[in-house]
């Protein structure tokens, strides 16, 4: 049976009182143990050594104390003799601590070192962790650095942490904590590297970190214990529990994992849903290679249990090719949008693929949005801004429903392309627009499509439509746009204050994420619920 994980909190001390304190805070926050990264304070304290030993002595919980190099990430630049007799003084202390980490690179540069260790160990009840640090990316000689780590025959837990290059990399790290001869931790670091982290109770990993607050991180890619423990209730998961994500780029921005999270806990589904970004590259074919790279993988790894994923901007049409080229089913009526926004994927008993479906959520919430606009489709105009996955979409959803459509696309042999292929199904009730600037009549209803008003984080949001464009148009038109942002998107904000019916994408992605969640659990989605939670995150 894998080992239950425990919650370290990692502090950088710098003052003893101030990290007591934090220790103090990581444990009223939930944590197991803290780590005390004393790199700061082994070169600035003159008293070092008593300094440590105070912190030993008063932590309030267990602790591991490590002193790492710059060379490992770490803050510490001083003589490494000096560094190793700290950490030898606190093994040696009336109150050791818990653990003490210390790099395989440091033993097996000197073996005078690795005997020091082994004599300080036999003589103190503190635990060795033996750890494995490249902040480059997956090390090419793993395996081989692991074989050479355990035949020190020291480590009483062993820890690899590297940046993970794609979501790929977190199946390794799991499989390593999984089919482990010693207890591990094994972590990555960096955006791609969540999941191991969140995930290590699926794998019996020994560990996971969490940061006390944010902006306290001692590693990229650190979530915070708050986060840990409300968002992705760390406590509950278990080698049996189902893993949900949302695949897309940027996906640091999306709702979903709040929203569907809480949404399992409220219906008692043994789930966890989390971010999982895959990049889109520059080229047309990027986003779809990288799909294909990684969406077979996460699906048929026998102890990863994934069954279901939301696929966001830039992979809903990708996903599609991807589908077809694989032999997935496509929800009836999928064709027509050439985009997907939901995927699940059915097991039998054992566990074992059954059938991959794709679906698509956003069409019908869509209307379910313009219905609350109190704009009726049928025999409505609506311009669409966007080509993407979104816009079709949309824009089948609105054909299907009686409505006519304009495009309208920065790139315009997109939005010809897709305005061909909707014409072929649905006839003069679609054109392409190539000048919003002159529509004549005004449409009832304008829809943004693109990622425009999104912003990355700390980039400052636009909006797709000048003010002077927005003033011109007559006051019965109702505004749409299907990105949503806390305070809302500029286009809202504006299209309000010209006294326009304007409504940003937090109702589509309610109703979208309601109809994702019965996909995928068979149970109704408790709407209350949802609308708590989107409009607390997004008000």
């Amino acid at each position: 049976m894998p080992r239950r994980s425990l919650i370290c909190v990692p502090l950088q001390v710098e003052s003893v009182d101030a990290a007591l304190l934090d220790a103090d805070a990581a444990r009223a926050s939930g944590a197991d143990l803290v780590e005390f990264r004393i790199d700061t304070l082994a070169e600035s304290t003159p008293d070092s050594r008593q300094q440590t030993i105070r912190l030993l002595r008063d932590t309030p919980l267990p602790c591991i104390l490590t002193c790492r190099p710059d060379s490992e990430g770490g803050a510490y630049t001083g003589p490494e003799e000096d560094r190793l007799t700290l950490l030898h003084t606190a093994l040696a202390s009336d109150h050791p601590p818990a653990f003490v980490d210390v790099e395989l690179a440091a033993l097996e540069r000197d073996p005078d070192v690795l005997q020091a260790f082994r004599a300080a160990k036999s003589a103190s009840t503190t635990r060795v962790i033996v750890s494995i640090h490249d902040f480059r990316g997956r090390p090419a000689d793993l395996s081989r650095r692991l074989v050479r780590l355990e035949s020190l025959d020291l480590a009483d837990v062993r820890k690899i942490a590297f940046v993970a290059r794609s979501l790929r990399d977190n199946l390794e790290l799991l499989d390593l904590c999984r089919h482990a001869p010693t207890p591990t931790i094994a972590l990555g670091m960096g955006g791609h590297g969540l999941p191991s982290r969140v995930l290590a109770p699926k794998c019996g990993g020994f560990l996971t970190f969490a940061a006390l607050r944010a902006g306290a991180a001692t590693a990229p890619g650190q979530p915070t214990i708050h986060d840990l423990l409300a968002t992705y209730r760390f406590r509950e998961i278990h080698p049996e529990t189902r893993v949900y994500g949302i695949v897309g780029d940027p996906v640091e921005h999306s709702l979903s994992p709040a929203v569907h999270n809480a949404a399992f806990e409220a219906s008692g589904h043994d789930g966890v849903y989390l971010p999982m970004p895959v990049a889109a590259g520059d080229c047309p074919d990027d986003a779809f290679l990288a799909l294909k790279a990684t969406l077979p993988a996460l699906i048929e790894h026998p102890s990863l249990c994934l069954h279901g994923l939301s696929i966001t901007i830039p992979h809903k049409e990708p996903v599609v090719r991807l589908a077809r080229e694989l032999g997935w089913t496509l929800q009836p009526g999928l064709d027509q949008i050439g985009a997907a926004n939901t995927l699940t994927v059915e097991r039998d008993a054992t566990g074992t693929v059954a059938r991959v479906t794709l679906a698509n959520t956003d069409a019908d919430a869509s209307v379910r949005c313009v219905h609350d606009l109190s704009v009726e489709p049928v025999g409505s105009t609506a311009l669409i801004l966007g080509a993407g996955g979104v816009a079709r979409a949309v824009a089948v959803a609105l054909l299907r429903n009686g409505g006519r459509i304009g495009l309208s696309n920065r790139s315009e042999s997109r939005a010809r392309q897709l305005a061909e292929e909707l014409r072929a199904i649905f006839g003069d009730r679609v054109w392409l627009e190539t000048d919003p600037d002159r529509l004549a009549p005004a449409p009832d209803l304008i829809v943004n499509c693109t990622p425009v008003g999104m912003a990355r984080e700390g980039e400052p949001p636009t909006s797709p439509l000048s003010d002077e464009w927005l003033a011109a148009l007559p006051k019965g038109t109702a505004v749409f746009d299907t990105v949503y942002r806390r305070g809302g998107t500029p286009l809202v904000r504006k299209a309000r204050s010209l006294g326009l019916r304007a409504q940003d994408g937090l109702n589509m992605f309610v109703y979208q994420a309601a109809a994702q969640f019965e996909l995928w659990t068979k149970r109704s989605a408790p709407m209350p619920l949802l609308w708590q939670v989107a409009r607390e995150l997004c008000g």
